[in-house]
């Protein structure tokens, strides 16, 4: 069996920072929803983690991809899906985007504006664009009454504008997308909310008059961060989403339930190693100086700094940024002696590289080993590596036959 402190050790020996992304984490996620949730079928979001050897991993397993950019919709190209298996959504595309995605994705329109673009694209090649529509809802997570965002076209015009849509020529709606909120861990608030997408959908494929193809629900899966988290319930989730794909086999015959993957399927199973480049006390603090911090894992650094400046009033999470303070437990891989506390600092040029303030940990010297949490996730991709000019982590893939890889 592989163990994966001596996998990280073999690495450090020739990195001083680096991210390792653990397949075994990838296919115990990607099992538990298929197996949980087989009402839906299921979009990987490249964007939480689109490094190649993640993607084709998770595309072997049978997802599709969920694109949010030209780059995107061509790396699933490249990996052999098809159009109807590439959802392309995201606001503001350029003509180019949508030149390049038309005939290799489904587009999901953001606006009524791209809808129209969409129209004179595929009059120009002599074909029909078969694409879904993101809808911004009249309805929250909670059930409330809908809120301005830049995602999507409001309901209410969307319903105006299904009679123009009918009467193009080179576009046809097959189905419809709506997505809100990610990071849920409590399966009756998915539960309440993807019912209002499949009523909305419903009243959606009664004004169009076709049946809808796909109703995709967005996302929502969240994975457990802090201590205090308990993981989302899969299994008790599955059973609800059943039930309500029962409900609405008659109004919605036919159509596939689309879930897009988020963090779910990637988050735990990364990590981020970093080694300690200096140690240090000022004025009654000890400060442990990394490789990489701020400028190779972000988040961390961001969770430090909204609770340096919230004090006790920290705010709700804004995602993919900001989840919570302790989203990321540091932990010592190597080192010895008593335990202190300590500061977990980077090697930038700015007060805000700072990734854990008085955690506990065994004495550690120079080129000893830190290992960050929930790193699979959201961590690279938004990372300003370029950050002071230092060399970047590097990214590893570890096989489930313990080949590793950049």
């Amino acid at each position: 069996m592989l163990d994966l402190k001596e996998v990280i050790l073999e690495q450090a020996r020739r990195y001083d920072s680096f991210y390792l992304y653990d397949e075994r984490g990838i296919d115990d996620a990607v099992r538990r929803l298929k197996t949980d949730l087989g009402a839906a079928e299921f979009l990987y979001s490249l964007k939480a983690n689109p490094h190649p050897a993640v993607a084709e991993s998770l595309f072997a397993h049978g997802l599709g991809a969920d694109a949010a950019s030209l780059a995107e919709v061509e790396q699933a190209h490249r990996s052999g899906l098809g159009p109807e298996r590439i959802h392309y959504s995201a606001p503001g595309k350029r003509t180019v985007d949508l030149e390049g995605a038309l005939e290799r994705s489904t587009l999901i329109a953001d606006s009524l504006e791209e809808i129209a673009l969409i129209q004179r694209l595929a009059a120009a090649r002599r074909i029909t664009a078969k694409i879904g529509v993101r809808i911004n809802p009249g309805f929250t997570f909670a059930g409330d009454g809908g809120q301005p965002s830049k995602f999507g076209i409001d309901e209410a015009l969307a319903f105006q504008a299904v009679p123009a849509w009918k009467a193009l020529p080179n576009v046809r709606i097959a189905g419809i997308h709506v997505h809100l909120r990610s990071q849920e861990l409590h399966a009756p608030v998915l539960e309440g909310y993807y019912r209002r997408v499949l009523a909305l959908a419903a009243a959606f494929q009664k004004a169009l008059g076709e049946k809808l193809e796909f109703v995709n629900l967005g996302s929502g899966l969240g994975i457990p961060y802090g201590e205090g988290d308990r993981p989302l319930d899969t299994k008790d989730l599955g059973r609800r989403t059943a039930r309500l794909a029962e409900a609405f086999r008659e109004r919605l015959p036919g159509a596939r339930l689309i879930l897009e993957t988020g963090r779910y399927a990637v988050g735990k199973s990364g990590y981020y190693i970093t080694r300690v480049l200096d140690r240090k006390e000022s004025m009654g603090t000890t400060f442990l100086i990394l490789s990489n911090t701020l400028n190779g894992f972000l988040r961390p650094c961001l969770a430090q700094l909204v609770a340096n400046y919230a004090g006790d009033g920290v705010p709700a999470g804004s995602e993919p940024l900001f989840t919570a303070v302790d989203a990321f437990p540091c932990e010592a891989l190597t080192g010895e002696g008593p335990e202190e506390t300590v500061t977990l600092v980077g090697n930038l040029c700015t007060a805000s590289d700072v990734i854990a303030r008085d955690v506990t940990l065994p004495r550690l010297l120079r080129g000893d080993l830190v290992v960050v949490k929930n790193a699979g996730s959201y961590g690279a991709v938004l990372s300003p590596m370029q950050f002071s000019s230092q060399p970047p982590p590097a990214q590893l893939f570890l096989s489930r036959d313990g080949v590793v890889t950049g």
